[in-house]
């Protein structure tokens, strides 16, 4: 098990029963004494960016919609970005892990064209208070596991569960033969 630290995965274990975070994978932006916070990567929703945020729906990756990023403040808007160079961060970004981070959907798209390769918009995000998260593992509800870019910013998210334990050793990777459940995704 990895530690927690932005840019690594928590992944809902068959433990987790929350509907909000069922089968889920959380991309860790933030972790401090405080707490942490993260979105949830592989939830979709069905509605475009371009009708909530006009032409940032031009920008960000395919599937071109607005992603449930998790139960707290769904009316807000947080944008994770990948640098096609570290060393070419466009004001507004902040990093996270890498060439990993946040954008800042204020900043003038003039501004980010080129910097990119990839954006995706999260409505909402998942957020714990201190040592909320660490007794939710110890409990057995997450797996904590290194991310990987592209996890993030996947043609089709809906995989990416099944996929992100797939690739871990032992028990974790058991867990991806289980049936998935499409009502949750």
């Amino acid at each position: 098990m990895s530690e927690l630290r932005a840019g690594n995965l928590l992944v809902a274990t068959p433990a987790l029963l929350d509907p909000n975070f069922a089968e889920s994978v959380v991309l860790l932006l933030d972790v401090d004494a405080g707490g942490a916070l993260g979105v949830v990567v592989n939830r979709p929703s069905p509605v475009p960016v371009s009708e909530v945020l006009g032409s940032w729906g031009e920008v960000v990756a395919e599937p071109e919609v607005l992603f449930q990023g998790g139960p707290v403040g769904p009316e807000g808007a947080l944008a994770v970005a990948l640098l096609r160079d570290a060393e070419d961060a466009p004001v507004g970004f902040r990093e996270v892990e890498g060439r990993l981070g946040l954008l800042d959907l204020d900043t003038p798209m003039e501004l980010i064209d080129g910097t990119l390769v990839g954006l995706r918009i999260f409505a909402g995000y998942a957020g714990w208070g201190s040592g909320q998260l660490e007794a939710e593992i110890e409990e057995g509800s997450w797996y904590v596991v290194p991310g990987e870019p592209r996890d993030a910013f996947r043609l089709d998210p809906t995989g990416l569960w099944r996929d992100v334990l797939r690739r871990q050793p032992g028990e974790m990777a058991w867990h991806s033969t289980r049936p998935v459940d499409p009502d949750l995704n």
